[in-house]
């Protein structure tokens, strides 16, 4: 009740009859529901998905950070054996306190479902089983055959850094300016850092009295920060506006107007608010940056920001929500496309390229080009079901990886286990492949990817470290053009199957289910 804002659980009757339950027999409608269980101090409170499946002594506690959302919230892996048996939050105040939200918790049983465990290739229309060696032939055989302006990579939201960097040198080295990890189209990645960063920080948001949601619905793309918003609005008394899809988000918000037509023309309410804040904040959020209008919209919201005064010393309060936990860091290292690329939206196009490598990219439809396309990534999802070559990589609980989290903050997971079967870390298996197409990458252990990546890239280094408020021209953000009347919609439609090991969950399934039943029995 007091921190997701949803009163459905409690305690009823008195005495010895004192029972705690939901109220009217009715489901926790939370998507931080299992952090009540974390409160109970006798542990009378079970997670049902984990029950009878593990004692805690059995299990190897790891620590690492969850990559279902953009915030990087810090976790605790436990496994037994080769199996992850449950993920638990760790405290980190600055990220996520001491919460997690569902689909980051319950998601785990989706890391033994549908994996890929061994390399295919497809003959004569159907997928067979192939040695490592025949399936990197292969690959090699078709990158050094086609043209460099004809091969392309899009990356995927799930990705670390050092896997991203691989894969960009080896594209770049093959002369290839078509890369690109933005699936969902956004219109980010040039200009300064702090264009693309959540700057006022996740902890910061709190002291905002004024906030400006755009495109964005937190509860479903960021649960612990929609979490810290209703704390700044219950006790800081923050005013919270909202232009896109209306949604209930635990705490009141004036709604301002559906798109891109409402922001071309602020109401004089929402000026009046915003202008009188002395700490005013600006979300952005990917559904106002998609689509042709995207640039448009960001230059929009840019002029708007420095017109209210969002951006200035000692507060930065424009901030963007990525819901994606490897966009930041793929925008950092520059994996967008060089002079003359393709974005991820036009590599995909009939006839764009000839060759078209996944790097467990899910989240984009690849189905209408006929390039030969080879998907690296851990399961058996949207990207490998049309691959020619499919290419088996690690799990984000199977590698020691780096993420960067949506306010910049750079952090280290560690391995929990080991691979699934013939899989290997997937800056490994393109270390192996630029050997067969010529162009040997210039490091052979994750020790020297890193150092490349922090040398070429040196705010890879600052671990833990959040950049302080910056001043920047917010005015210069996207380009100028029309905003025309497109409404806003959230890029993250069903948060539970928001990507392929949540897609493999039978918990993240029944989730989904009861998430969309109240709108079908409506709908009849």
């Amino acid at each position: 009740t007091e921190v997701a804002g949803v009163p459905d659980i409690g305690m009823i009757s008195r005495g010895e009859s004192a029972e705690i339950t939901t109220y009217l027999e009715k489901n926790i409608d939370s998507e931080l529901s299992g952090n009540v269980n974390d409160l109970c101090p006798v542990g009378a409170l079970t997670h049902r998905p984990w029950q009878y499946h593990y004692r805690p002594w059995e299990l190897k506690k790891t620590d690492s950070v969850d990559v279902m959302d953009g915030l990087g919230s810090n976790i605790r892996v436990d496994a037994r054996g080769p199996e992850v048996m449950r993920v638990l939050p760790r405290v980190n105040d600055a990220v996520n306190e001491e919460w997690l939200s569902d689909i980051s918790r319950y998601a785990v049983d989706g890391l033994q479902r549908q994996r890929l465990d061994r390399p295919y290739v497809r003959l004569d229309g159907k997928l067979r089983a192939a040695s490592w060696e025949e399936a990197l032939e292969v690959v090699a055989g078709k990158l050094k055959a086609a043209k460099p302006e004809k091969i392309g990579v899009v990356a995927g939201d799930l990705q670390d850094a050092e896997s991203m960097k691989a894969a960009l040198d080896l594209f770049r080295a093959l002369g290839s300016p078509n890369t690109d990890c933005r699936q969902d189209g956004t219109a980010l990645g040039y200009g300064p850092r702090e264009g693309w960063l959540f700057n006022s920080g996740l902890q910061g948001i709190e002291k905002a009295d004024a906030v400006l949601i755009v495109g964005a619905n937190p509860r479903t793309e960021a649960p612990l920060l929609n979490a810290r918003l209703r704390k700044a609005w219950l006790a800081g008394g923050a005013t919270i506006g909202l232009i896109g899809e209306q949604a209930d988000l635990t705490y009141a918000y004036s709604w301002l107007g559906a798109g891109s037509k409402t922001l071309g023309k602020l109401p004089k309410a929402a000026m009046d608010f915003l202008s009188k804040a002395e700490r005013p904040a600006i979300i952005v959020g990917a559904g106002a940056l998609v689509g042709d209008t995207g640039p448009a919209a960001l230059n929009a919201l840019g002029a708007l920001a420095k017109k209210l005064g969002v951006v200035k010393d000692g507060w930065n309060g424009f901030n963007v929500l990525h819901s994606a936990a490897a966009r930041v860091g793929g925008l950092d290292m520059c994996f967008v496309p060089g002079e003359g690329g393709l974005s991820a939206v036009d590599m995909v196009r009939k006839g764009a390229l000839d060759v078209l490598f996944l790097l467990g990219a899910d989240e984009i439809d690849a189905s209408a080009t006929k390039a030969f396309k080879i998907y690296l990534g851990s399961h058996g999802d949207r990207g490998a079901h049309g691959a020619d070559v499919i290419l088996p990589g690690a799990a984000y609980t199977e590698k020691p990886g780096i993420y960067v989290n949506t306010e910049g903050r750079v952090q280290m997971a560690e391995r929990a286990v080991f691979p699934k079967g013939q899989a290997k870390e997937d800056w490994a298996i393109l270390r192996a492949l630029s050997a067969l197409v010529g162009h040997t990458l210039p490091y052979d252990t994750l020790d020297q990817l890193r150092t490349k990546l922090m040398s070429d890239h040196p705010t890879f280094g600052r671990i833990d470290y959040l950049p302080a408020p910056a001043s920047f021209d917010v005015a210069s953000l996207g380009k100028k053009g029309e905003l025309g009347d497109v409404a806003f919609h959230s890029t993250v439609r069903d948060p539970y199957l928001n990507n392929p090991i949540a897609r493999a969950s039978a918990t993240m399934a029944e989730l989904s289910a009861l998430r969309t039943a109240p709108a079908a029995m409506a709908a009849e």
